[in-house]
């Protein structure tokens, strides 16, 4: 989206301390004739951004009048207008968005974006119930026509196109087509359909259809890395889907011919024979839902088991967790370890399935494997390898059964060598899927894992604290793991373990059991535990990070373990891991200092710091979604009850106003909210500046 860059002034609620009456009306005719003169209308919400720019050129006419007058303002104007101007800076955003980006992605959002339209003008309509126009200078003329607008506003109705709403749903069936079952046009496409869609958008021509391409690609750019990955992988299907249309039917007529069926659909399975674009895969029909992978919707050429049990396509979850993400796709869960096991009964039944319809069995590259998966995999021996197979393929019940009672045996009465192996079986066995753990847990595993937690063998204290922690994330194991007085030598293992990915695993094991509510404050109480996280937090490296600070968040959601963080010396250390990139830990970092920030021994310690604030500011135009709204929760909670100092500071920081802009203007609702709140907040402190009391 070529949106140009926002202009140099402050958004809701902080003209009447920072500018001058004159300066604020000069801002918002300027920006209401920038939002005017858009001449070029969108192919999508046509209606609702013609609407809204009559109502805006309503208001330049308004604003202009009271710049003409020169007389003097009653307050609660100036709170009217620097509300509008909030307004009209997000309606440019939201016109600009549909105007130059994609028509068709667009059109998927539509009701998302009519909503939008329907909010700002219901603002507009708040904005206006507070101007007093019997005390300006204006016209009847003027004055008529903004009760009138302020009556429309008031009665207006969310509006969304139904012709788009038709349109969008035609989209949805095309993209849908390849997973329908029993059905007698599956892995049929109806481009004449497509290209009746996208001349409606304006795309006409091959380089209509490259610009929206391009428009395509380029959103999904924006998209990555926000956790929207169902929005992604639909973006990516639109881009496939412009693209097989445009090889269509900007074919020669001898192609079209080639691949015309006795209908106006064309086989997808033809499509095969064009060379669309080397980033697209080969499109398989008659795929089992099953075989799917819930991110690409593709054959799973290689399925793997993810830490919450679901399987994926190891090309696609090994893209998601590389960008940076941390939770199952399907789930919504947090994933306790990024380990990738192979899903071994699925390939095979996926591969059975290939050669009986003559698929080719095209293998993904597995080197990528090796930099996901938790624990010595490149050290593994053969005997190691199979057991790894026999792990994984041994997935009906009775099996896992007998398997986990006959390795529970060798827990108990097998020598050093027989416990090290069983441990690392018990291990694997965990991690592939929630039956195994629960049957696992039947077999009485629990009590003799937590007593191998005190082992001087560096490997089988490794193998027996990762065990417990690919048990834990079934529920119901987790009172069971408390229950065996594991905590005491988790947290010896934490503090002292032989290995650092046993202390790391450690870590995330108590991250895992202190997803429950009272296992927070046993944790918590515990005096080693906390004091142990934060050891690790300066010590472990990036994976080892980012488990000690997520099992921190989640204890410090009780103000009781709180204060344990505090005294651990975690805020300076918080504080210096913001401005480590190497440790990669930003958000959590700063999620952990938001929460120290609830307890007044922890926002005095934070208030302490010196280089916090000009971080915090950078952070709000440069962090991630998450990050943003937490660094706007600090300077918010810094500034507020006492922190005169800290908002004197952030006054003086060049660069704390245009990025408080920004965020206002562009933020998440929470965000906008909060950057609008401390806005005022410096609004005070400034006027308050100006006009000491006696």
């Amino acid at each position: 989206m070529n949106v140009s860059p926002p202009l140099p002034l402050l958004p809701p609620m902080a003209f009447s301390g920072f500018l001058p009456t004159g300066a604020l009306l000069d801002s918002l005719i300027h920006i209401s004739n920038e939002v005017s003169s858009m001449e070029k209308f969108p192919f999508v919400q046509v209606r609702n951004t013609s609407t809204m720019i009559r109502r805006i050129k309503l208001l330049s006419s308004l604003f202009e009048e009271i710049r003409e007058t020169n007389a003097k303002i009653p307050p609660s104007s100036i709170l009217c207008l620097t509300e509008l101007f909030s307004v009209i800076q997000r309606v440019k955003v939201v016109i600009q968005g549909c105007r130059d980006g994609s028509c068709l992605w667009n059109l998927m959002q539509t009701e998302y974006i009519s909503k939008q339209f329907y909010v700002l003008v219901k603002e507009m309509g708040r904005a206006l119930d507070i101007l007093p126009l019997s005390l300006l200078h204006i016209t009847t003329d003027i004055r008529e026509q903004v009760e009138l607008l302020h009556k429309q506003a008031k009665r207006a109705e969310l509006f969304a196109d139904n012709r788009e709403l038709q349109r969008r749903d035609d989209l949805l069936r095309l993209m849908a087509s390849n997973n329908e079952k029993n059905s007698k046009s599956k892995g049929f496409v109806d481009f004449d359909k497509v290209k009746d869609i996208l001349s409606n958008i304006g795309s006409r021509d091959p380089l209509d259809y490259e610009e929206e391409i391009s428009k395509l690609e380029a959103e999904v750019q924006r998209q990555a890395g926000t956790g929207g990955l169902i929005v992604v992988s639909n973006i990516n299907n639109l881009i496939s889907l412009v693209s097989h249309a445009k090889s269509l039917i900007f074919s020669s007529n001898e192609e079209i011919e080639k691949v015309k069926g006795s209908s106006a659909q064309y086989s997808v399975t033809a499509l095969r024979n064009f060379d669309i674009s080397s980033s697209s895969q080969m499109i398989v029909t008659n795929v089992p839902d099953e075989f799917r992978c819930p991110i690409s919707l593709d054959l799973m050429r290689d399925p793997v088991i993810v830490s919450s049990g679901h399987t994926y396509d190891r090309t696609s979850i090994a893209q998601w967790i590389n960008s940076g993400h941390h939770t199952c796709p399907k789930s919504g869960q947090r994933l306790i370890h990024m380990a990738l096991i192979p899903n071994y009964a699925l390939k095979s039944l996926v591969h059975q399935w290939c050669q009986e319809n003559n698929i080719p069995l095209l293998e993904h590259p597995s080197s990528s494997s090796s930099e996901l998966e938790r624990g010595s995999s490149s050290q593994r021996n053969s005997s190691e390898n199979a057991i790894d197979h026999l792990s994984a393929a041994k997935a009906a019940v009775d099996a896992v059964k007998m398997t986990a009672e006959f390795l529970v045996g060798k827990l108990a009465t097998g020598s050093s060598d027989i416990q090290r192996q069983a441990a690392y079986e018990l291990r694997l066995l965990a991690k592939t899927g929630m039956d195994n753990r629960r049957i696992i847990a039947e077999a009485g595993a629990i009590p003799f894992l937590v007593t191998l937690l005190s082992s001087q063998d560096p490997k089988i204290q490794e193998n027996a604290v990762t065990a417990l922690l690919n048990l834990s994330i079934f529920d119901n194991n987790k009172i069971l793991i408390m229950a065996a007085g594991a905590i005491e030598k988790i947290v010896d293992v934490l503090e002292s373990g032989k290995t650092m990915e046993a202390r790391e695993n450690a870590a995330a094991a108590i991250f895992s059991l202190s997803m429950i509510d009272d296992c927070k404050v046993s944790i918590g109480a515990h005096p080693r535990a906390i004091a142990g996280l934060v050891r690790l937090l300066r010590e472990g490296t990036s994976t080892g990070k980012r488990d000690a600070a997520t099992a921190l968040i989640n204890l410090a959601v009780y103000n009781v373990n709180k204060a344990s963080v505090l005294a651990a010396g975690a805020v300076p250390l918080l504080i210096d891991l913001l401005m480590d990139d190497k440790a990669g830990i930003t958000d959590d970092a700063l999620a952990l200092l938001a929460l120290l920030l609830g307890c007044h021994e922890g926002l005095e310690e934070i208030r302490k710091s010196r280089v916090l604030v000009p971080l915090l500011i950078d952070l709000l135009r440069f962090g991630s979604l998450k990050g943003k709204e937490n660094a706007i929760t600090l300077l918010l909670g810094l500034c507020k009850d006492g922190g005169e100092e800290v908002a004197g500071r952030l006054l003086m920081n060049p660069r704390s106003i245009p990025s408080l802009q920004s965020l206002a203007a562009d933020g998440s609702l929470r965000a906008r909210r909060k950057a609008d709140a401390l806005l005022r907040l410096l609004n005070r402190c400034c006027s308050h500046s100006r006009n000491p009391v006696g």
